[in-house]
């Protein structure tokens, strides 16, 4: 379901171009447009949901389809490599855009 204001549900409507990395029947991953790692991508499910506190026992598949996406972008970089995947969760731990996605960074040496 579509959220009128929201920048992913417009990008997965293609209302708004977003270079695509990967895209399925549930998922799409897009490059960030403002990287903080080498490989920054942002892994956001179709589905409109505010945040993890929002989700359901239904969205269990979504979640795990989730996990499964980032283990995937790793393989399919060209050098397989070590990840971090964060999701904000909230305004005051820094979400700006209230529909779940997770941050994919790779390609540097984080110090936390």
């Amino acid at each position: 379901m579509e959220h009128q204001d929201c920048i992913f549900c417009k990008i997965i409507a293609g209302q708004i171009l977003a270079e695509k990395i990967k895209e399925t029947p549930d998922l799409i991953v897009i490059k960030d447009i403002s990287p903080q790692a080498p490989i920054h991508y942002l892994i956001v499910p179709k589905k409109h949901i505010k945040n993890l506190q929002s989700v359901s026992d239904l969205d269990q598949e979504l979640l795990g389809s989730i996990l499964l996406m980032a283990k995937e972008l790793s393989v399919d970089l060209s050098n397989p490599q070590e990840f971090r995947l964060i999701s904000n969760n909230g305004a005051s731990v820094g979400q700006s855009v209230f529909h779940i996605h997770f941050h994919f960074l790779a390609g540097k040496q984080f110090s936390e």
